[in-house]
């Protein structure tokens, strides 16, 4: 099982509010697991948490900020590694060519 922070652990120790954090489920930026009727964010998701918190409490960025915001650094990271991606293949197929081309 992975391990877990409660909502309202958090809220303590990063001193949010808990509407923020709701905020964040409800626009489902945070998937928490609810276990005895407590919910739990898992420590995998914490620094996106942080990563929200900072934008918000220090940017001043609200909510529909984050979803964009948040929206498109992941599509800039699709991006990436798909130009990773064609860039080793362009290289290993002119790599062959560049072999084929050695037999003449």
């Amino acid at each position: 099982m992975n391990e877990r922070i409660s909502i309202e652990e958090i809220i303590r120790i990063y001193n949010v509010d808990h509407s923020f954090v709701n905020a964040l489920i409800d626009s489902q930026l945070l998937h928490p697991q609810t276990e005895n009727s407590v919910q739990y964010i898992i420590h995998d998701e914490l620094s996106d948490f942080e990563k929200f918190m900072n934008w918000h409490y220090d940017l001043e960025v609200n909510l529909q900020g984050i979803e964009i915001i948040n929206d498109m650094l992941r599509k800039v990271r699709h991006l990436q590694t798909e130009n990773r991606n064609l860039l080793q293949r362009l290289q290993v197929t002119r790599f062959d060519w560049e072999e084929s081309d050695e037999v003449l």
